[in-house]
């Protein structure tokens, strides 16, 4: 479990009703109750509760990671680089878990950590989640529901693929995001963050709300984005978007054969950078052994130097 010691003293969501988080570390997919962690320098967002939440916080572990539900308050947690080590960039790091959960292990905290190790000051946002049962049978019996995989396009076309479901309504999450980008900019001289170089990625759902945020935010700015295994369908892109870098494998579900968010950016002539990996599947954080979707974290930090975010103009 990450000690959170801060390192300076030392499109649209379309499909994420099936999403799941599932970590790289383990082997057991069982859910295990798990003590909340101590979380000493999570920062209060400020934002406000969630409608009709009666159950509290709770944490669970599957498959060697720690994960947490019904989240009513929202925090941010800083990983800063290390003294003499920071570049001045920043990323939001938005974990998964289709909003019924976050997997803070190993798409929050070990990303974080990898992110401040490069330089870049990184801030996990535990952002408000829907409700799940209370008790952990409940939600246990919850999550191994009988489920219905969404069916493949038909014509195999760029951008084309099943209707997707209703957009959620994430106006608790995207507020929770506009939240934490204005406090990075708040305190950016003291967190050592130039502001022209604040980005966003996102695993899975996290994927989703950075994708939602890049859209619809009228306050945000984000200089990049990066959608990790998140949903590939056709958007609409704002003249606005930023460069984005895009992972996704072939034998996840989300994939479909789908490449239409690549598309849009393509054509609205903005940045793009897409690693189709052929293995991975959905959830694999940093990596899962012996998958070729491992080497992604190092191609970002490449897109990142050679577009210049790590290096101040």
């Amino acid at each position: 479990m990450p000690s959170f010691k801060i390192t300076a003293s030392k499109q649209v969501i379309l499909a994420f009703f099936l999403i799941f988080s599932i970590s790289a570390n383990a082997q057991d997919g069982t859910i295990y109750p798990l003590e909340a962690p101590a979380e000493p320098n999570a920062i209060l967002l400020g934002t406000g509760g969630v409608d009709n939440q009666p159950a509290k916080e709770t944490w669970f572990k599957q498959w060697g990671d720690p994960m947490a539900r019904n989240i009513t308050t929202a925090t941010l947690t800083p990983f800063l680089p290390a003294p003499g080590t920071a570049n001045g960039a920043a990323v939001i790091v938005a974990p998964g878990g289709g909003f019924r959960w976050l997997s803070m292990g190993n798409e929050g905290w070990e990303v974080a950590e990898a992110l401040a190790k490069q330089g870049i000051a990184a801030f996990v946002l535990k952002y408000r989640l829907n409700p799940t049962p209370e008790s952990l049978d409940d939600f246990t019996a919850w999550m191994n529901r009988p489920r219905t995989a969404p069916a493949p396009s038909s014509t195999n076309s760029v951008g084309t693929g099943p209707t997707p479901p209703p957009q959620r309504n994430l106006s608790n999450q995207l507020e929770d995001a506009e939240a934490a980008y204005a406090m990075i900019i708040d305190r950016a001289k003291e967190w050592g963050v130039d502001t022209n170089r604040i980005g966003m990625i996102g695993f899975s759902a996290g994927a989703g709300l950075t994708m939602h945020a890049t859209l619809h935010s009228k306050t945000m700015k984000l200089a990049f984005i990066g959608p990790i295994y998140g949903g590939m369908g056709a958007v609409e892109v704002p003249e606005n978007a930023p460069p984005m870098f895009n992972v996704i494998a072939t034998d996840d579900f989300l994939f479909l054969g789908q490449t239409g968010v690549i598309e849009s950016w393509y054509k609205a002539g903005k940045p793009v950078e897409f690693h189709l990996y052929q293995n991975g599947g959905h959830g694999f954080g940093l990596g899962n052994p012996n998958r070729t979707s491992n080497r992604w974290f190092d191609a970002f930090m490449y897109w990142l130097e050679v577009n210049g975010f790590l290096s101040s103009n």
